[in-house]
């Protein structure tokens, strides 16, 4: 072992209050780092799961001055042979009026192949009653959100009269209720895609197509390719912004204000080294006195610095995982979990490459801060320091 390493271990074992408080301190704030940072990517990953998985991730619309999208079958088999796509999915959709009995809402009305619809939005997994699937053996049968259906005051079988101006009135059996625990679960309905075409009463065209990816961060990249066909194609990061806005600033705002914190706890690592040098006054000049080089002392210090924030990262680290993988246990009371989207319990994911990044961070930060008590150490005279009391 190096003499300034050995110095520098008996130096923090002699210290132990002001070692105790500087690591406490350190290991606080990255302890609340690490809780805060898996909280953080679990409400972000939380956010794509609700957001982005469920909408398409490119959306193709009719070429400039046309309403509809002609030989939808070609261009469906054009688009599956891109790089990248996993699903296409033709809907045509549009305004209705729904009443039954003596309700009467408006809402979206979306024709749709229900296999293909369900790989783009996952609507299976939201049906509440009835079955997604049976819009594709049963004519003239539709599918409704939670609210609306509440609203209406309809039940699975009832059979819901659908008008619009400009469009062929149909009477449309409810062969299932979903609920997202969004807006959808009020203002979209879906029925198959004959069923759509015979209401708005037009050919087979459609007016859309929804596009899934393997990786949803290609959305721009695979609505160039497509719009390369003369048809008009947007990523979700264009329709969708201010999911991405939201992320970003969440994501901006969490990481000024606890690094902010982890500076402040460095700073007392240069408190205590700075009393340190102080304290050591005599011993410094002993030391050069016996040989012992300005880089030598500057090395001391500036182990003593490393080792503290490297202890103070590591168990803060520990006992952030610890106290972030118990609040993923706890459980959100059903009355609240509605107003949080369905979530029963508090999104938390902690990432291996987080951990390794934080306890990197704050050595290297708590590494820098000591360059300055590190400093006024090695700059001491040998002669005035072995002198002074």
């Amino acid at each position: 072992m190096r003499y300034e390493l050995f110095i520098s271990l008996r130096q923090i074992r002699a210290r132990r209050f002001q070692t105790i408080l500087s690591v406490g301190a350190i290991a606080l704030a990255v302890m609340i780092l690490t809780v805060s940072q898996a909280l953080m990517v679990g409400f972000t990953d939380e956010l794509y799961d609700t957001t982005v998985d469920k909408l398409p991730h490119v959306l193709v619309s009719p070429k400039e001055g046309e309403d509809y999208i002609y030989l939808y079958r070609t261009l469906v088999d054009d688009i599956s042979k891109i790089e990248g796509v996993s699903t296409v999915s033709p809907f045509l959709t549009g305004e209705a009026s729904f009443r039954f009995k003596t309700n009467s809402l408006n809402a979206e009305l979306k024709g749709v192949l229900p296999k293909q619809e369900n790989n783009i939005s996952g609507i299976e997994a939201d049906m509440v009653e009835g079955d997604f699937r049976e819009l594709e053996y049963s004519r003239n049968t539709i599918v409704i959100g939670s609210r609306l259906a509440d609203k209406l005051e309809v039940n699975l079988g009832d059979s819901v009269d659908v008008s619009f101006p400009n469009a062929s009135p149909l009477s449309l059996r409810v062969v299932g209720i979903f609920h997202t625990g969004s807006p959808l679960d009020e203002s979209l309905t879906y029925t198959s895609l004959d069923t759509a075409q015979e209401f708005y009463d037009v050919a087979d065209v459609i007016n859309g197509l929804s596009v899934r990816l393997e990786d949803f961060n290609r959305d721009r990249e695979v609505a160039a390719e497509i719009e390369k066909t003369g048809y008009n194609a947007r990523g979700w990061t264009e329709t969708n912004p201010e999911i991405l806005r939201t992320i970003a600033i969440e994501s901006t705002s969490n990481t000024v204000v606890l690094g902010l914190i982890v500076v402040i706890a460095s700073f007392g690592v240069v408190s205590t080294l700075n009393l340190a040098v102080i304290g050591a006054t005599r011993q410094i000049g002993m030391l050069r006195a016996m040989g012992a080089t300005v880089s030598s002392i500057r090395t001391i210090f500036l182990l003593q610095s490393g080792i503290l924030g490297l202890l103070g990262a590591l168990i803060g680290t520990l006992t952030g995982v610890v106290v972030a993988l118990a609040i993923g246990q706890y459980e959100i009371p059903g009355a609240s979990s509605e107003l949080y989207g369905g979530l029963t319990t508090i999104p938390v994911i902690v990432r291996a490459q987080d951990i390794l990044f934080i306890i990197i961070a704050v050595f290297l930060l708590n590494l820098i801060a000591g360059i300055y008590p590190a400093q006024q150490a090695a700059k001491l005279d040998p002669v005035k320091a072995i002198s002074s009391r």
